[in-house]
């Protein structure tokens, strides 16, 4: 049998298509991640917006039928007045700015 022989020359040849190959497969893998989070980032944004015209739709039904049907004056203050809160107090707190302040050992503020 013949025993094989590799100069040093091919050895690190070798060893450096081998890192230009793992090199590569994490290029790709790291891209194929950035496009998953992309694709999941959407899909969360459209799922949401499905839910709040979902839930839009629901509420201005209810108001019509109150509306339309003659409601007494508690139902109607319900049926309009709850939603109007609930958005309120939604974009109060969306629009509310908030300051972060880090604190120092135990507790205390710098």
């Amino acid at each position: 049998m013949n025993a094989i022989s590799v100069t040093p020359t091919q050895m690190l040849a070798a060893v450096g298509v081998l890192l230009v190959l793992v090199l590569v497969w994490r290029a790709g893998s790291r891209r194929a991640k950035a496009a998953a989070n992309a694709a999941r980032t959407s899909v969360r944004l459209m799922s949401l917006g499905g839910r709040v015209v979902v839930n839009a739709v629901l509420i201005v039904i209810v108001q019509w039928v109150v509306v339309t049907h003659g409601g007494n004056g508690w139902l109607l203050f319900a049926v309009l007045g709850v939603p109007a809160l609930l958005a309120s107090y939604t974009l109060t707190k969306a629009l509310t700015v908030t300051t972060y302040e880090p604190r120092g050992r135990g507790g205390d503020r710098k």
